[in-house]
């Protein structure tokens, strides 16, 4: 992506969202319309400032130091704290009169939708050629769409604004459109920007969005608008007098179609011609390590949609240990820990190669680099050397306790998109934020296939996946896999899988609502490991006991949390505003 200067965009910040002083003031060291707009260098920096927000939802430090993931049951979260908003999400106390949670999930997308209108609305006076010009119009078609999808999978239908500029940020009487109106709109917009978007961004346009990009969040959006939270939900449970018809219809289609997963799939099969693949390194002998390296790699072929970030530590010093000098967060769950399979990939309770006592040996290599778990061996600045990782209860400093206050403890680290050489405070790694990579596409497919019917051929996605995770092929070539699963069994071992392939990339909350089945996963407490030191002996021989316990944290989720509420502040000041179902 192209430098630019760090005063231009703090400056240009406030022309998108409101009407400013800058764009009245016609000096000559002034930053107004005319002198950003007319100037090729401005004009960039103006549409890169929309993209520096794309990644708002992958953020780690999100919600104070905690995003959706950390609302999950694949997370435990570091601080106790009733007023942290990852609390405030998993025990559902945020209201339809409490912008707590509004600001980053309402206010930003429109602020960059905005944005993208303004951009758009000058492109006669800009001083690009007509190639560029095309070229500048995709982008940021592509990027108006990413943020409608972004606040369709969380409120359902919102209005759509389309090239309109309103006087400030607010919008006065714009009704709802319908959920079916929204995805439309949006699958268009993604469909025109493709057609004029280049297969790859080369030199110092490399980050920018690709025709790749924008055929994956299509896919992404048909794939939410088929899933069952929107593709005939009823709200069956949420009281009558607050599921009208007009709410259900912002809500998500009133009733269900299952030619919409036909559209899911013919999405993911347009992106398959543009040459991504599943990173592997046939270099290194590990099993799995194409998985671990591809995210600490600038540019491969699985990265799709992405936010390239300067060499930085940031998830190492986010997720390590305090002994490794990182702050803890996130701390994975036994709930997570149990979705790993094997290596020979049948589950903990099927295959013959688990045993309690040692659980953590003979795992899917995936879980190895995607935990650290009691006496798995870290880098350590103290000692420069790999030293394990004390987990157990009374091991200094990162030992397994709980109380009632701030301890987040799980038994268990994050491991997954860190670099195994560094520690919270020495050295720097290449990263991308991967937003969508190619595995994702591939299960995907496999969920499309299997809700059309056609479960056996969702098979062969998943197969590429978990070859290249490390796990063996079985005789069957099936990879662990049950021979023969029905409709119901391959989705929920493609929903496991989506669980484990994508752990802490921002999918399982919204996984877990679009599936409709967060009243199940998010609803009690997290499960926790609690390892002891015993003396090792044939019951135990490696010398730890190792017992689940929950954790102290209750998560509450009703039916109505399925969709954030529209604020009862935007409703006074939209009149035409109609609330989601149950609120």
């Amino acid at each position: 992506m192209k430098k630019i200067s760090i005063i231009l965009l703090i400056s240009i910040i406030g022309l998108a969202c409101k009407k400013s002083t800058f764009l009245d003031n016609k000096s000559n060291n002034a930053l107004n319309e005319e002198t950003v707009f007319t100037d090729s260098v401005n004009a960039i920096s103006f549409l890169t400032r929309v993209y520096m927000e794309m990644g708002y939802s992958y953020d780690k430090d999100r919600y104070e130091s905690g995003g959706t993931e950390q609302a999950t049951d694949d997370s435990e979260y570091v601080n106790l704290n009733p007023a942290r908003r990852p609390l405030i999400l998993y025990g559902s106390t945020y209201t339809a009169d409490n912008t707590t949670m509004f600001n980053e999930t309402w206010v930003l997308p429109y602020q960059n939708i905005r944005r993208v209108n303004l951009f758009l609305s000058k492109m006669p006076v800009m001083p690009f050629k007509e190639v560029t010009k095309k070229r500048l119009i995709a982008e940021a078609k592509m990027l108006r769409a990413w943020y409608y999808y972004n606040l369709l999978i969380t409120f359902g239908g919102v209005p759509v604004i389309n090239d309109n500029l309103f006087p400030g940020d607010e919008l006065i009487t714009v009704p709802r459109n319908t959920f079916s109106d929204c995805v439309n709109y949006v699958v268009k917009e993604l469909d025109a920007a493709a057609a004029d978007l280049p297969v790859d961004q080369t030199g110092n346009d490399y980050g920018r969005v690709t025709k790749g990009a924008a055929l994956a969040v299509k896919a992404k959006m048909l794939l939410f608008a088929a899933s069952p939270l929107f593709n005939g939900n009823s709200w069956a449970s949420v009281p009558g007098g607050t599921k009208s018809p007009e709410r259900i219809a912002v809500a998500g289609y009133p009733t269900f179609d299952v030619s919409r997963w036909q559209k899911v799939l013919d999405a993911v099969d347009a992106i398959s011609p543009l040459g991504y693949t599943l990173n592997v390194e046939p270099s290194n002998p590990n099993p799995g390590f194409g998985f671990y390296n591809m995210f600490l790699q600038r540019r491969n072929k699985e990265q799709i949609f992405f936010i390239t970030q300067p060499p930085n530590r940031d998830f190492e010093t986010f997720y390590l240990p305090q002994t490794r000098n990182g702050n803890r967060q996130g701390n994975p769950t036994q709930n997570v820990v149990e979705a790993f399979p094997m290596a020979d990939g049948k589950s903990i309770t099927e295959s013959p190669l688990y045993n309690p006592q040692d659980p953590y040996k003979n795992r899917d290599p995936r879980f190895g680099y995607s935990i650290i778990y009691n006496q798995a061996l870290w880098f350590s600045s103290s000692t420069n050397s790999k030293i394990a990782v004390n987990t157990y209860v009374g091991a200094p400093t990162d030992g397994f306790y709980q109380d009632a206050g701030t301890s987040g403890s799980s038994g268990y680290f994050c491991r997954k998109m860190l670099d195994e050489g560094l520690t919270g405070n020495s050295g720097t790694t290449n990263r991308n934020w991967i937003l969508i990579r190619y595995a994702e596409i591939l299960l995907i497919k496999a969920e499309a296939l299997n809700e059309l019917g056609r479960t056996a051929d969702a098979y062969g996605p998943i197969r590429e996946i978990r070859q290249r995770a490390g796990i063996t092929a079985g005789a069957d070539n099936n990879y662990g896999m049950k021979a023969g699963m029905t409709q119901q069994e391959m989705r929920s071992f493609i929903q496991n899988e989506r669980r484990i392939e994508l752990y802490n990339e921002d999918k399982r909350w919204d996984d877990v609502r679009r599936w409709k089945l967060a009243e199940t996963f998010f609803n009690g407490y997290n499960k926790l490991i609690s390892p002891t030191r015993v003396t090792i002996s044939a019951q135990y021989p490696t010398g730890y006991k190792y017992d689940v316990v929950n954790s102290l944290r209750l998560h509450v989720f009703k039916e109505r949390n399925y969709l954030f509420p529209m604020q009862i502040s935007e409703m006074l000041k939209n009149t035409a505003l109609i609330q989601n179902p149950g609120w």
